[in-house]
């Protein structure tokens, strides 16, 4: 069987030539045929889902830590290793109101904390081009097992970039929407004023026709936002001539890789030669926004997994004798080394003394990174530039280095920090690594359909 896109899944669904059941067994054969790139932690059987949705018989693989009313749900961490969801997150309701069939859950790191999917009580994820490379992160699982065709789309969650910079490694789509433009309920959170779904697809017309579907206001999430249903398909093949595409100087300073580089400046004559108007920008407060990340990020962090704390749900250590060591010996055994080291930095940001010194001056550096990006659209349609610094490294060859692998992260956290929409689209392959890099456009808030007008004209181009 070919390497099925939703469009093609569908068209060959809706002419029998084959049935959902076989599409749906096909993909768990070719999962079994990949464990060794440890893309999924749980697997499921096939439910039959009848609901007569656009994405009817279509199968799925969803990030470990969006619930499935049912399932095991782990959020990549031994504290949840036999945590069963009892109810769905809205995007997974919405999904089986389409009609899709989910494959299972994919790995990640833990808790969504890293950019590599090596912080997994369960192992690393591979990368599909290279076995011996990381598929990127938190969404790692996810990428893999679309890149690998171990299904038709995958679902992800990117807190600082954890669906494009994957999806750049892997070299597939990755969509971050807007922040408030797909619920959050049932979604295990990392931090909140951060945290978004978004889907992992093959094309750009794929993540349109997923977002369609996972978009709106939900009542269980106050965070969302009240906007018109849109068919996000439906501007795909808009002309982009005259586009305003803006091209932040900070971006191209030292730190980024050079056959990265080399495919990036590719693509921005590409748009130039399709009419876009190129013009260079400049996001003044760029290089605050990772430290600005890790203080406000960790401080979410260790006030939303203060609730597992062996009492109430997840594990629980044996060997206490008392409630606080239940605490203490709980929370030591169950969460890895990357949790802990947040877990810390946030509570001494949040702590008496500090709190001005770091949390409150953070959030005051993320305001003004936001107004960067609002003055900037003031003059540009979309922003762009590269999803990662480069490309695909070794499992391991940064684990010891923490600030190596957050720098991973550089030109995706501004995005999550402003609440913008982002995708990263494959441009191409290293010249020397042969390894997939990412190209990443920006939009303003709630512009999504401009977002992947430009994402799916350039997609286009680029396949020629």
């Amino acid at each position: 069987m070919q390497n099925f896109t939703i469009k093609i899944a569908r068209e060959a669904l809706d002419k029998k030539e084959l049935s959902a059941k076989e599409l749906f067994t096909h993909y768990v054969r070719k999962i079994g045929q990949h464990e060794d790139l440890n893309a999924f932690i749980t697997t499921f059987d096939f439910q039959d889902n009848q609901s007569k949705g656009s994405l009817q018989g279509i199968p799925c693989a969803t990030k470990d830590n969006m619930l499935i009313e049912g399932t095991r749900t782990t959020a990549g961490s031994k504290i949840l290793n036999n945590y069963t969801a009892a109810y769905d997150a809205t995007v997974i309701k919405n999904l089986k109101e389409a009609g899709v069939e989910f494959l299972g859950k994919t790995n990640m790191d833990e808790f969504a904390m890293g950019t590599s999917t090596e912080n997994s009580a369960f192992g690393p994820a591979k990368n599909p081009h290279d076995p011996e490379r990381v598929p990127g992160g938190s969404s790692g699982g996810s990428a893999a097992a679309v890149a690998a065709d171990l299904c038709v789309f995958g679902l992800g969650s990117d807190t600082g970039g954890s669906i494009r910079q994957p999806a750049s490694m892997c070299g597939v789509v990755g969509l971050k929407p807007t922040y408030g433009r797909v619920s959050r309920h049932g979604l295990i959170a990392m931090a909140s004023s951060f945290d978004q779904i978004g889907p992992i697809t093959k094309n750009v017309h794929d993540a349109a026709l997923v977002l369609n579907i996972i978009t709106g206001k939900d009542i269980f999430d106050s965070t969302t936002v009240e906007k018109p249903k849109e068919d996000f398909t439906s501007s795909l093949t808009k002309d982009v001539r005259g586009t305003r595409v803006g091209i932040p100087k900070e971006f191209f300073a030292s730190g980024l890789n050079g056959e990265v580089n080399e495919q990036i400046q590719k693509s921005i004559s590409l748009l130039e030669k399709m009419g876009c108007e190129i013009k260079e920008i400049s996001l003044p407060n760029f290089g605050y926004a990772l430290a600005c990340y890790y203080v406000l990020v960790p401080s979410e962090v260790s006030a939303n997994l203060a609730r597992f704390d062996g009492i109430r749900y997840g594990y629980s250590s044996k060997e206490a004798s008392n409630l606080s060591e239940t605490y203490f010996k709980s929370r030591s055994g169950g969460f890895g080394p990357e949790p802990k080291r947040r877990i810390m930095i946030g509570t001494y940001a949040l702590s008496s003394g500090y709190y001005d010194a770091y949390y409150l001056k953070a959030q005051k550096v993320r305001a003004l990174i936001k107004k960067d990006f609002d003055d900037a659209f003031k003059n540009v349609d979309v922003i762009v530039g590269p999803t990662a610094p480069s490309t695909a490294f070794k499992i391991g060859e940064k684990a010891s280095d923490p600030l190596a692998l957050y720098l991973e992260d550089v030109y995706t956290v501004p995005v999550n920090l402003a609440g913008n929409p982002g995708i990263s689209i494959p441009c191409g392959l290293g010249s020397k690594s042969k390894l997939p890099i990412g190209f990443q456009i920006i939009a303003g808030q709630f512009q999504e359909a401009k977002l992947l007008n430009v994402a799916h004209q350039l997609e286009q181009c680029l396949k020629q």
